[in-house]
């Protein structure tokens, strides 16, 4: 998926552009447009026919965030809740030149929930699809920027975009540029470093931090903004201070009555701790290592969530199942399989799942993502096989493959379960 957003090769992309400069992509350098992804059509679609609701979908006019009560309410007999879009307001207040922004596509519309899957296993960081939707001539927002990265896939119209070096590099999801309203705002004022207008099929990467603003030009733009919230090196280090906190000198408590205003011997205190933990360094860093990289792939599961599964076919499927029904392991799932005396456990984020220790080999070709059936599995036969599937089927660890063979994401993804 990566591929499709960038006019250079990956290699190039890593080392070149991803956290240090804009890309701009022109369509006639990419391999096709993004008219499967989102077109004017389809927002009309998920505007009148999808039953979206807030915050799912918010409206912009002027740099401001319009009142929720402007573009929502209830739906009549049946659908009461009152954040639902209402599409006549949403003409109203589009027609008078505000901004829709359809925020979470990657949880609603099936061509971005497939897109973004894909580009979380390209990139190896959370992502997430919000969409834009400019009337002519107008524009969304003020000059900001963001705090995580995106790329701009322009679908529909034309917008130009004016982009400024960062005033605060590589901004951490704790730090808006509200926290430098005046310093941004001054930089908006200097020469761009890049100056561009976007046609559709174009593409257009953002670090975070780097300053932005947009306005559609003589006609409606449609833009989809795949957001990336990079993993950061204080990620690691805050997964190695949850680790730390086996330590008990570090779980004791402050002197009674110290005061954490006076510098001087909260300083004093800081360098205890750290010299504590240097200590301990030298004696557990293996473990230390081993307890912080879990911690990663733990939130990182957490936060880009492992393809849905379909429960009625999936079922089915289990029902159905034959020696030679071929599954795949479920993308997204982390899951780790571990010897556990005279039985094997696969360790997934919310839970383990015990089998005889006969299943262990099977259990590790399924976790590397190779498409199987039961007649397949190293270690079993086809009778036992069955019954292994079966059961990761309905613990939704593995999937039926489609009928009609894998997908293009599907036939290039590399999966993200680890073997122990």
């Amino acid at each position: 998926m990566l591929s499709r957003c960038i006019a250079v090769d990956p290699d190039t992309f890593a080392k070149e552009y991803w956290g240090r400069q804009p890309l701009h992509s022109n369509s006639a350098s990419l391999p096709r447009d993004f008219d499967d992804l989102l077109t004017a059509g389809m927002v009309d679609e998920l505007l009148a026919e999808r039953g979206v609701r807030a915050p799912f979908i918010r409206m912009a006019r002027d740099g401001g965030l319009l009142a929720r009560d402007s573009y929502v309410g209830p739906q009549g007999f049946g659908a009461e809740m009152p954040d639902q879009v209402d599409s006549a307001k949403v003409l109203a207040e589009f027609g008078g030149g505000a901004t829709i922004v359809l925020q979470g596509l990657h949880r609603l519309w099936p061509p971005v929930i497939d897109f973004v899957r894909g580009m979380v296993d390209d990139l190896g960081h959370p992502v997430q699809a919000n969409a834009y939707i400019t009337p002519a001539s107008n524009r969304g927002f003020d000059p900001h920027y963001d705090v995580h990265d995106v790329f701009v896939l322009q679908t529909a119209g034309r917008k130009r975009w004016t982009i400024h070096a960062p005033v605060h590099r590589d901004p951490l999801s704790s730090q808006p540029w509200t926290d430098h309203r005046t310093a941004v705002s001054r930089r908006a004022r200097d020469e761009p470093v890049l100056d561009v207008v976007p046609e559709p099929g174009d593409a257009l990467y953002l670090p975070r931090g780097w300053i932005h603003s947009a306005q559609a030009l003589g006609e409606t733009s449609v833009h989809l903004t795949i957001g990336v919230s990079p993993v950061t090196v204080r990620d690691v280090l805050a997964a190695i201070v949850e680790e730390a906190g086996s330590i008990d000198d570090l779980r004791a408590s402050l002197p009674l009555g110290i005061d954490v205003t006076d510098r001087d011997d909260t300083a004093a205190v800081v360098r205890t701790a750290m010299a504590t933990v240097v200590d301990e360094w030298q004696n557990r860093a293996g473990s230390w290592a081993i307890g912080a990289a879990d911690a990663l792939a733990t939130r990182h599961a957490d936060r880009t969530r492992p393809e849905a599964v379909r429960p009625l076919a999936t079922v089915d499927a289990a029902d159905s199942l034959t020696a030679e029904t071929v599954v795949r392991w479920r993308r997204g799932l982390v899951g780790e399989v571990v010897p556990a005396g005279e039985r094997v456990e696969l360790r997934l984020p919310d839970r383990t799942v015990g089998f005889p220790s006969f299943c262990g080999e099977a259990l590790s070709r399924i976790v590397t993502g190779s498409a199987v059936s039961a007649d397949q599995l190293p270690g079993l036969d086809a009778a036992d096989g069955t019954v292994v599937l079966r059961r990761l089927l309905r613990e939704a660890v593995v999937v039926p493959l489609h009928a009609d063979g894998p997908s293009e994401a599907e036939q290039s993804t590399s999966m993200t379960g680890w073997q122990g």
